[in-house]
């Protein structure tokens, strides 16, 4: 998963700065607010893509005695420095720039380099999309796209496909500032389509952000993940029951889970200890992304009494 999400960041990264460059250079010679918002904005998803990789890099390091359950939440932490930058810098200075424009209009100059750049962009952008989407398929299965989105554990590649997305929609609305414009010979219609790359950026952040909180808050693993739990748990000779498992994801691949089960009365203390270690030995077997394992004997009655506390009930 690392390795497939790393291959999306760079493909994103190279094509994000070899675009800003242009942009840049387009938005100087025509004198378009458009094109210098695309620049700043394709400037700040490069920057993004670093900060995604450094996240992958240092969420990927083992735990230790001070960090027990890893460094997975550094990626949660990173992706959503990501989001505030795509607001503060992307859609910040797309806003700044229009109302400028619009307040203090400029005629534009030759417009020729910036379809030329535009249509670069799209061929750029549009590789990085397709890789990102190709990804995301993948990790998917059958869930639909928003629904995947709101499950995922690992923002990565959604992170770089929203960016993406935003990037052509972006390009599709600096090409129309451009040119009508121009045609018009109305310098506040590029103005106008600035603020309008500021609103699809601040909507990409919103959701960026709204996701990347709620890792980072703490969210349940995958529904899988507990009902494989439970049944390694079930098949352990001297338990009695699995009364059921909270978990907690602290990473894409960084599973805190807490076992609740019943064992039979006959056992002794070092028989339930032999059974603990035999469940932890099957979920390792299993290859489960679990990176901390808590076991609990309680009866059927105290978890009920608990899961009651939990839903707020008296």
């Amino acid at each position: 998963m690392a390795h497939s999400s790393r291959l999306v960041v760079y493909a994103a990264l190279a094509a994000n700065v070899g675009i800003a460059i242009a942009k840049f250079i387009a938005a100087a010679v025509s004198g378009s607010s458009a094109m210098l918002s695309e620049g700043v904005h394709s400037l700040v998803d490069s920057i993004n893509e670093v900060l995604l990789l450094h996240g992958l890099r240092r969420s990927q390091r083992r735990p230790d005695r001070q960090h027990p359950l890893g460094f997975g939440r550094e990626l949660y932490f990173w992706s959503f420095i990501v989001a505030l930058l795509v607001l503060a810098l992307g859609a910040g200075f797309s806003l700044y720039e229009g109302v400028n424009h619009i307040l203090s209009p400029e005629p534009l100059r030759d417009p020729t380099l910036n379809y030329i750049v535009l249509a670069v962009g799209v061929i750029f952008e549009g590789t990085s999309w397709w890789l990102s989407l190709k990804s995301v398929q993948r990790k998917k299965g059958k869930l639909g796209y928003f629904e995947a989105f709101r499950s995922t554990k690992d923002p990565t590649t959604f992170s770089v496909l929203f960016e993406d997305s935003a990037a052509l929609i972006g390009l599709a609305i600096a090409a129309v500032g451009v040119y009508l414009s121009h045609a018009l010979g109305d310098p506040r219609i590029d103005g106008w389509a600035s603020i309008g790359i500021a609103v699809v950026l601040a909507l990409a952040s919103a959701m960026l952000a709204r996701e990347s909180k709620a890792l980072l808050i703490g969210e349940p693993a995958q529904p899988h993940l507990l009902a494989d739990v439970c049944g390694i748990a079930g098949k352990v000779e001297g338990v009695a029951a699995v009364n059921g498992v909270l978990t907690v994801q602290v990473g894409p691949d960084h599973v805190l889970v807490a076992l609740s089960a019943a064992f039979d009365d006959r056992l002794t203390t070092v028989e339930i200890e032999q059974c603990v270690r035999t469940i932890e030995a099957r979920t390792k077997e299993a290859k489960l992304p679990i990176v901390a394992l808590f076991i609990k004997p309680q009866t059927p009655e105290s978890w009920r009494e608990r899961l009651r506390e939990l839903d707020g009930e008296s």
